[in-house]
């Protein structure tokens, strides 16, 4: 069996031909792109190539003006937002999304909010320090005071509270040192390894290739390239495809 069809076999999310509009203005066309379970995906493209908008149609921030999106074997094209993270979805912006005037631990528990059992929480909650430490010491600091990838660590950490299946991760190395950006690149990996499946919008692309399994590179608006990490990695320069 090849591998694109053991991705085919196992996938989580599935798009067919979608497209999106704002408005009048269409800016994502027929894009074809898949998920497996415990798999990590990356979208190259420059700023405006249709990134953000495609995961934001996902999600069900927007509806898409074509194609479908399959969930788990079924299609839910068109499904709002709030159903989709009762799915399992959650999306982590690429600005610094916390809480400013909330401790680390009440923002953390702010994604456990609709949890029922205290077992499970608290057994996120430990996930959660286990990949982050800094946030376990920094616990009753107020987010809006932590550096910028600390901030990111506690939107990595309030998603996770959710227990997503799905990841839907935009830019997370934007603004942040080399350093934190391969921790939180690590701890990404390590929650894909445990089951986790990611889309991580980026344009580091050398980061984003170290931990993921497949890439596809947008150019306005329109996939027109899909390689394993490993074709991708053995290229001599990326430069021609943005």
């Amino acid at each position: 069996m090849e591998p694109s069809d053991v991705v085919a076999t196992t996938a989580l999310l599935e798009l067919h031909g979608l497209s999106c509009a704002y408005g009048r203005k269409r800016v994502v066309f027929d894009v074809d792109l898949t998920i497996g379970r415990g798999e990590i995906v990356a979208l190259f493209g420059h700023n405006g190539a249709g990134k953000t908008t495609v995961i934001k149609n996902v999600l069900g921030a927007y509806k898409p003006t074509g194609g479908s999106v399959s969930y788990d074997g079924a299609e839910i094209t068109g499904s709002s937002a709030r159903m989709n993270v009762r799915r399992g979805m959650a999306l982590i912006p690429s600005e610094r999304f916390v809480f400013p005037d909330l401790t680390v631990l009440d923002n953390l528990l702010l994604g456990a909010a609709n949890l029922a059992d205290d077992a499970q929480r608290d057994a996120l909650l430990q996930q959660v320090y286990t990949l982050f430490p800094i946030l376990l010491e920094r616990s009753k600091q107020l987010a809006g005071t932590m550096s910028g990838g600390q901030q990111r660590m506690v939107s990595l950490g309030l998603a996770l509270m959710t227990s997503p299946r799905l990841l839907l991760l935009d830019e997370p190395s934007l603004g942040l040192a080399p350093a934190i950006v391969q921790q939180i690149f690590s701890a990404v990996r390590m929650l894909a390894d445990d089951g986790l499946s990611v889309l991580l919008l980026e344009q580091n692309v050398g980061q984003a290739l170290r931990i993921c399994d497949r890439a596809y590179v947008m150019r306005s608006g329109r996939i027109i390239l899909e390689e394993t990490s490993e074709q991708m990695r053995a290229r001599e320069s990326y430069w021609d495809l943005f």
